[in-house]
């Protein structure tokens, strides 16, 4: 198994970076979700669309401390 495993990780380390974080991504996702839920088409593609954006720089990135305080000003 050990052979295995320093195989994927060589041919892993051997991609593009976009490549390397979408398969990073997926482990993640791996560990974080459950594995009977399932996203729908629609959902998994505006996922693919909104990680496009940001690897494109397309798109303005916020830090989510100042979004949750601007947020909970509004509302207070």
């Amino acid at each position: 198994m050990k052979t295995t495993i320093d195989t994927i990780i060589a041919e892993v380390l051997s991609l593009s970076p976009q490549a390397r974080a979408f398969v990073a991504e997926k482990l993640i996702e791996s560990l974080d979700s459950e594995p009977e839920v399932t996203l729908s088409s629609a959902w998994r593609e505006e996922v693919r669309k909104r990680c496009r954006e940001v690897d494109e720089g397309s798109v303005e990135l916020r830090d989510a401390e100042d979004v949750f305080a601007r947020g909970h000003a509004a509302l207070g």
